[in-house]
């Protein structure tokens, strides 16, 4: 279950204050707190004097104000973006009008796959689609400045172009929401795939960076053994939809009811998301059989 993950929920940080993380990491919280923020939107500046700022956040004024006197007589030379969900990207106009920066990102925001015949797109609210890199980034292209080298590394699954950046300097992980100490990453179709979000913790897992700074909350310190307890969580999840189906829930309300104890009921929808998920790469999988395309409101059997 999801108590077997090392989280850390113990975080000073307080929004609107800079605070120096290392050599060449700072943060910015953003006053936006909620239950799929945590305490908010972390925005960091990269480097000293010439700088990169990464994910300016939503669309807040005291927040920009905030990260501007943090870079108060540095010249920002590059601001990227994780990915498009509203809490991270729609601070980027006005951070980009103040500074002149070029804009890197992976691309807009998109859903991981078509929406099937009569489908509505359950996570429209939460998309950014007026979001437009200056530079799309590929997998593996870097964004330098004076004494920093950020490396994109892409990584869909909670967001179809979502791209996490490795300081190389520093041997870190800015890793957005991907990988995050206070809570598991949601993971909600068709924006989110389940399948690419288990092959991008994969694909991280092959890596060697020793901390990830992510986009809410405070550090993974040991990432490799909290990417080991996340796999393994997914995998119990997996195992426990198909308990439940095989007992007889075979719609989605019945099965998050049954595997979701104590949930606080903001988190219900997303919850049901996830099982949403889990379920589309079953059937992918040829694990779990359904009428039709996978739907929020279908009926699933184990094969």
């Amino acid at each position: 279950m999801a108590d077997d993950i090392p989280f850390e929920r113990a975080d000073e940080a307080v929004p609107g204050r800079p605070e120096q993380l290392s050599p060449l990491i700072r943060r910015v919280l953003c006053g936006n707190p909620g239950p799929f923020t945590f305490k908010g939107t972390v925005t960091y500046v990269i480097g000293t004097g010439r700088v990169a700022i990464v994910d300016p956040g939503p669309d807040d004024p005291a927040h920009h104000a905030a990260i501007l006197e943090a870079v108060k007589g540095e010249t920002v030379e590059a601001i990227l973006v994780t990915h498009t969900h509203r809490d991270h990207s729609p601070g980027t106009p006005a951070l980009k009008a103040a500074t002149g920066a070029k804009v890197y990102a992976e691309g807009p925001h998109r859903a991981s796959r078509a929406l099937h015949e009569g489908e509505a797109n359950t996570m429209d609210a939460s998309g950014d689609r007026e979001f437009r890199p200056d530079v799309a980034l590929a997998d593996g292209e870097v964004v330098s400045g004076p004494g920093w080298t950020l490396e994109g590394v892409f990584t869909p699954g909670h967001c179809a172009n979502h791209m996490a950046f490795s300081l190389r300097e520093e041997n870190t992980l800015l890793s957005g929401d991907h990988v995050m100490a206070w809570s598991t990453s949601i993971v909600a179709p068709p924006d989110g795939s389940m399948g690419d979000y288990m092959a991008s913790l994969a694909k991280l897992r092959a890596r060697d960076e020793q901390i990830f700074w992510p986009g809410h909350g405070g550090p993974v310190k040991d990432p490799q053994r909290f990417m080991r307890a996340l796999a393994h969580h997914r995998l119990q999840r997996e195992a426990a939809i198909i308990r439940r189906i095989t007992a007889g829930d075979s719609l989605i309300p019945d099965i998050v009811a049954a595997i979701y104890e104590g949930l606080d009921p903001r988190l219900k929808g997303a919850a049901g998301l996830s099982v949403f998920a889990h379920l589309e790469d079953m059937v992918e999988r040829g694990l779990v059989a359904t009428d039709g395309a996978p739907a929020l409101k279908g009926a699933f059997r184990v094969v």
